[in-house]
This record gives structure tokens, C-alpha cells and sequence, in this order.
């Protein structure tokens, strides 16, 4: 696990466009979270390359800090070798040791692989977001972080 940087933007948004395209985030929203205080920022790499990337961010509810994961990607070429579920993995440990006690996610209703790796790890749908990604409904998960 490598802790993501300003330095780094040009890779994560061309792996953003490639994973979302007319959805992504546009490279100012990545370079402003790259450089939030609050947020979290892991990078993944299979031989020296940046295959992937996680970006989520910390608030506090009331007495709680909660931990919101923004945006997960793994090229393409690069799926379905438990990238991912590791990029998952390292920034709840990072959530847990800052006091994080719940995080949250949205995905698209019909992205059916990503809602699976995040039900097998133990994020529940509690509510479901109409339109949330333009025509496309989401679906808003939730886990507690042990």
C-alpha cells in the first residue's frame, strides 16, 4: 500500500476515465482530493505500474467519524485479480486507525461485479439512490468497520 499524491494525478485520471468515463471525476475534483486533509488516498501497482487506485474521505456525524469511499479503480486489463478487494482492505485498515468506526459507498445498481465484491465484504444496501448517476440508479452501502 502506497499512500496516493499530487504527483500521481496525471495516471489516476487517465485509470479514472478508463473505469467511468462520462462519470468521472475531472482531474480538478482528483487533484482537490488528492490534497484534502480528510481525505484518504492509496494507489495500487503490479510491477512498478499504478494499476489502481482508492479515494475516500473522513467526516465526523455527530459523535462518529465516518468514512466515505469516494471512488475505487482498477484498469481494466488489470480486473478480477483481487486488486480491488486489496485497495478495499488497505483503506479501511488506514479508516480503523484514524477512528472511523462506519464507511460508506455508492454504486450503480447495474455495475453487478462491484456490488458483489462489496457484499462479500460486508457492505449492506440501505437505501437505494434514484437517478444517482444520471439515468442510472445507485445503490448506498454501509458497513461497520470493526
Amino acid at each position: 500500500m502506497e499512500e496516493a499524491s499530487i504527483k500521481h494525478l496525471d495516471r489516476l485520471y487517465e485509470i479514472e476515465m478508463e473505469c467511468f468515463e462520462s462519470e468521472a471525476f475531472t482531474r480538478q475534483q482528483i487533484a482537490y482530493l488528492l490534497t484534502d486533509y480528510n481525505s484518504v488516498s492509496l494507489i495500487a501497482e503490479v510491477d512498478c505500474e499504478i494499476v489502481g487506485f482508492i479515494i475516500g474521505k473522513m467526516h465526523i456525524d455527530g459523535k462518529s467519524t465516518i468514512g466515505h469511499i469516494l471512488t475505487i479503480d482498477v484498469s481494466p486489463k488489470h480486473r478480477r485479480r483481487g486488486i480491488g478487494l486489496r485497495l478495499l482492505e488497505d483503506i479501511e485498515r488506514v479508516f480503523r486507525c484514524k477512528g472511523v468506526k462506519v464507511c460508506c459507498l455508492e454504486v450503480r445498481e447495474d455495475n453487478v461485479a462491484a456490488l458483489s465484491l462489496y457484499q462479500k465484504f460486508g457492505y449492506k444496501k440501505v437505501g437505494r439512490l434514484k437517478n444517482y448517476y444520471g439515468n442510472a440508479h445507485g445503490v448506498y452501502l454501509k458497513k461497520v468497520l470493526t
